[in-house]
């Protein structure tokens, strides 16, 4: 697949419209950032007055920033090494002020002469949102970020009284979730659901349908907001998948909607659960790509930990309507969804890079239209009974997605599909950073990992 036009330029009157914003605003520093393959966010700064040239130009990043690990060791690879320059290009047209003196951007790889880099995340999804844009197709994107509240010490909240999705912690700490609703409101993020979660000290954010390219973005900005207003309140946000042991793991599912010339492609239709050809087609692709691409949604050494039956987690690649177990859950077109129908996908942690998970999941939708993929039966009941019973049969009823990282890994690097979704400059890179975890902590207890990584993936 060929990379998506690089990202547009402002005109000298609308860069000129951002340094007045900024001005008037009171920021000093204009903080630009990417998220790399271990799905960390790194980050560059310029004093607000280089606004511009950080737009236009770029600052200088070594090509080892998409080789970053979660423990700052870099995986480097024949392509990926000490030689070279990369130019980091702040998005303006995603400028947001954030307070206290700050303001943020997205940020993409060019080269020193101004083209894409095929290794760039967010370059690859502006690609992708191409690609179906020229295809006919509307594609909105939703996402639900969940994170677990600790003390400024990384210690658990201790709470002999909380009730999951319970009234009560909605006050406990005191006034963190207005401040974070008025602190979102503020920076354009549209949210839709705000609430405990059923974990100890566990939240979650639901953001509202926009583009794909958008959506990832709005994920890094939460994100961002999220731990800045933790931090104001004595308290740190984890968006680790499992951040304590026996503890409840995050998700960051993304909700996928498709439609072609103003017509909904996953209701309305004489499919199974009203669906069309083409959105059969496009959840087919989702389902029977999930074990392949699995590495990108969950491949972190605590992904596994995560990613187990009975937690709602996703752990079967299979499908089914208002199914919490299924990989892929199908949201009908009801009176109760005013967005209309559409696909959650929640293996997703959020030890994922945002603009790749909703690359993957937009191209493996893309591809199973392109093919007509068969859509494999709908699985009514908990996958995991339906496993047992196949088991007790000697058949293979639904597939369930691959419960340690190296296995996840192996099947990633062995994809001609991934390949294709996402670019072999990508996979190569991806593939390095989580091996270097696969094989530097293959010893290491749950808890140690817990405990080492709780504020990895923490802004």
């Amino acid at each position: 697949m060929a990379i998506a036009d690089p990202m547009p330029v402002l005109t000298e009157a609308e860069q000129s419209a951002c340094h007045a914003v900024l001005a008037e605003s009171g920021a000093q520093l204009l903080v630009g950032s990417v998220v790399d393959m271990a799905g960390v966010a790194r980050a560059k700064s310029v004093p607000v007055r280089r606004a511009a040239s950080f737009h236009v130009v770029g600052m200088g990043a070594s090509p080892s920033w998409n080789v970053f690990c979660i423990d700052n060791a870099i995986a480097f690879t024949d392509r990926l090494g000490v030689v070279g320059d990369l130019r980091l290009r702040a998005d303006l047209t995603e400028l947001r002020v954030l307070g206290d003196g700050f303001a943020w951007a997205p940020a993409e790889f060019f080269d020193q002469d101004g083209i894409p880099v095929a290794g760039c995340a967010r370059g690859r999804l502006r690609g992708l949102q191409a690609r179906a844009e020229a295809a006919g197709l509307g594609v909105l994107v939703g996402s639900e970020l969940e994170f677990v509240l600790t003390d400024a010490d990384g210690g658990a909240l201790q709470s002999r009284h909380w009730q999951a999705y319970g009234l009560g912690p909605m006050f406990d700490p005191e006034g963190f979730l207005a401040d974070l609703a008025s602190a979102m409101e503020a920076v354009g993020l549209v949210v839709e659901q705000l609430h405990a979660e059923y974990g100890i000290g566990q939240y979650e954010v639901s953001l509202g349908p926009v583009g794909p390219l958008e959506a990832a973005d709005r994920v890094v900005l939460a994100r961002l907001v999220i731990g800045r207003v933790a931090r104001r309140h004595g308290l740190r946000a984890s968006f680790s998948p499992l951040p304590f042991e026996g503890g409840a793991g995050n998700g960051a599912h993304p909700h996928l909607s498709l439609t072609r010339d103003g017509a909904p492609l996953l209701s309305g239709g004489s499919g199974p659960r009203g669906l069309t050809a083409r959105g059969e087609a496009a959840l087919a692709g989702i389902v029977t790509g999930l074990p392949e691409l699995l590495g990108v949604f969950a491949g972190s050494v605590l992904s596994a930990a995560r990613l187990q039956p009975g937690r709602w987690s996703g752990a079967f690649a299979c499908w089914g309507l208002e199914n919490r177990e299924a990989a892929v859950r199908l949201c009908a077109a009801t009176g109760g969804n005013p967005y209309g129908a559409h696909i959650e996908l929640k293996c997703v942690d959020p030890s994922a890079n945002p603009y790749l998970a909703i690359a993957a999941m937009l191209g493996l939708a893309l591809e199973g239209m392109e093919r007509s993929a068969a859509l494999p039966a709908e699985v009514r009941i908990d996958p995991a009974a339906l496993q047992a019973e196949g088991a007790e049969r000697g058949a293979d009823e639904v597939v369930q997605l691959a419960d340690t990282q190296a296995a996840a890994l192996d099947a990633l690097s062995g994809s001609a599909l991934a390949r294709r979704i996402l670019g072999e400059e990508i996979i190569e890179a991806l593939l390095a950073v989580r091996r270097h975890e696969q094989h530097t902590y293959a010893q290491a207890k749950l808890d140690e990992l817990t405990e080492r990584f709780r504020y990895a993936w923490s802004f």
